[in-house]
């Protein structure tokens, strides 16, 4: 698996996954690149996204949903705060009726992302989420958000190992 550490940190409201992959860091950026990249990774096995608005410009929006086993599709959607490819993406992220219009029952976080090489020849990838506060922090985690983010990143050494060179 591809997960090497998630850590939680109470005091800071921040969860981060760490992973290694055998690719380069322009290959592991254009998993959040390309939509249809994404869309076979950001969501766990049992809950696949679809995207259907993906602009990772600075000041750009996403929208997303999942479909769940029983065909269940909460939406999520981020704002996209900075991008700097292939190596930085910042966004706010938030959950969306099914109109798409915020659900202010959750309040939003910020994910980060920091794709870096290493020895030549891997690179890491660290996604991390910064929670407005700690009961926040414990939604998120008592919805499996841990489970869910480990689950779509050890999806990913499949879709690299298909088309490494892409």
């Amino acid at each position: 698996m591809t997960v090497t550490a998630v850590r939680k940190d109470a005091e800071a409201l921040t969860m981060t996954l760490t992973a290694e992959f055998d690719a380069s860091p322009t290959r592991v950026w254009e998993l959040w690149a390309d939509p249809r990249q994404l869309e076979r990774w950001w969501g766990p096995p049992t809950y696949p996204a679809t995207f259907t608005a993906h602009d990772l410009a600075p000041g750009g929006h996403v929208e997303y949903h999942m479909t769940g086993p029983t065909g269940d599709q909460p939406r999520s959607f981020w704002d996209i705060l900075e991008a700097d490819p292939p190596r930085r993406l910042v966004f706010l992220d938030g959950f969306a009726y099914a109109d798409g219009t915020p659900n202010t029952d959750f309040s939003r976080s910020e994910g980060r992302v920091t794709i870096e090489p290493i020895d030549g020849q891997r690179t890491r990838m660290s996604i991390e989420f910064h929670y407005a506060s700690a009961p926040a922090m414990e939604q998120y985690l008592a919805m499996g958000m841990e489970e869910g983010l480990t689950g779509a990143a050890g999806q990913i050494d499949a879709i690299l190992a298909e088309d490494p060179a892409a």
